[in-house]
């Protein structure tokens, strides 16, 4: 695939989503950051703590229809859509891999409070399927577009846990950050779509700082368990 240099006002709209995804998202979060970049001291290497974080993510992400499902069908621009076929196509292995992992790792660890967790996975579900189904020009898009570039830090983290239950990860087929920069390179009047990217990405986001904050709690409360 040649990629085409980025114009100006798109440079503005890749600028805003991999700034906030570079500053707010799953890589740099205290929970994930030590597990993404492969420390051994992470909770990826305590497989309990490993199983909360696949059946979690599971839960917000493994169903289907799902948020890039959802946001195909809410987006109007045709330039973005063969990314978002790509997309949809790349995230049902991404289901199928995290549902072999369910598999694997056992039942959910059993955990103090749960059934509010499952409660707030719930909505936070519920949230992301709004955004994702958003008739605002832009909003369920940048949603799709930002759990992509997302995702990619989130993959890193289940390969490792994937590793150490002997299983090999599928190659990730969802577009990468290059050929997502260059959907937006490739939208059309993007400063009007700057705050509709703006609002669904930071929703994303902190969608995902809840859920590992969520973890980082649940996995102190079997600390106290035990």
């Amino acid at each position: 695939m040649i990629l085409r240099p980025l114009t100006t006002l798109s440079q503005d709209l890749a600028g805003l989503i991999t700034e906030q995804v570079d500053q707010h998202g799953t890589a740099v979060h205290s929970y994930c950051a030590s597990a993404d970049q492969g420390d051994r001291q992470s909770f990826v290497h305590n497989l309990v703590d490993f199983a909360d974080f696949v059946h979690l993510v599971t839960d917000l992400h493994g169903h289907l229809p799902g948020l890039i499902d959802h946001a195909a069908v809410h987006t109007v621009d045709i330039a973005a859509r063969a990314w978002l076929l790509s997309a949809t196509n790349g995230f049902a292995v991404e289901r199928e891999y995290l549902n072999q992992l369910c598999v694997a790792v056992g039942p959910v660890p059993s955990t103090i409070g749960h059934s509010e967790t499952s409660t707030i996975v719930a909505q936070q579900r519920h949230a992301l399927e709004m955004l994702a189904q958003s008739e605002r020009r832009g909003c369920a898009l940048a949603t799709a577009v930002t759990l992509t570039l997302e995702w990619h830090a989130i993959r890193k983290i289940l390969d490792v846990g994937a590793l150490r239950l002997g299983i090999e990860p599928p190659i990730c087929k969802l577009p990468d950050r290059d050929e997502t920069l260059q959907l937006l390179a490739d939208l059309p009047d993007p400063a009007r779509l700057y705050r509709a990217f703006d609002f669904g990405a930071t929703q994303l986001l902190a969608q995902h700082r809840g859920m590992w904050d969520l973890l980082c709690a649940r996995a102190a409360a079997r600390q106290t368990q035990g």
